[in-house]
């Protein structure tokens, strides 16, 4: 089985994650065969430590980390890339996938950009 996580900050206010949720949701319609989480670094849970345990627990052995950020801070490049290191330490059956941070792609930022104009 295949799992996405979405992965993102986090916040204090539950209703950050929202977009989130939505992401989830049409990800979900598009993949149904596809199991796909939420994680977060701080202030909501689960955390991406979890979420990963949660997901080989469940069968996974192909999980994909989407960082849902605009660019790749220092989160992006070093705290995420050590969490999915040691996960494939804990589990070295199943393949890990480090995908680039969602807002760095041209088709987010054309999107982006479309919003912006278009108000």
């Amino acid at each position: 089985m295949k799992s996405i996580i979405l992965f993102g900050h986090g916040a204090r206010d539950q209703e950050w994650a929202q977009p989130l949720i939505r992401l989830q949701a049409v990800v979900c319609k598009r993949l149904p065969d596809t199991d796909v989480r939420l994680a977060f670094l701080e202030f909501m849970a689960p955390t991406l430590d979890l979420a990963i345990d949660s997901a080989v627990q469940a069968g996974a052995d192909h999980v994909a980390v989407v960082p849902v950020f605009l660019a790749q801070g220092g989160h992006v490049k070093r705290d995420v890339p050590n969490i999915v290191e040691a996960a494939r330490l804990r589990h070295p059956k199943v393949v890990f996938t480090l995908r680039p941070a969602l807002g760095e792609l041209d088709r987010v930022i054309e999107a982006l950009a479309e919003g912006v104009i278009l108000g």
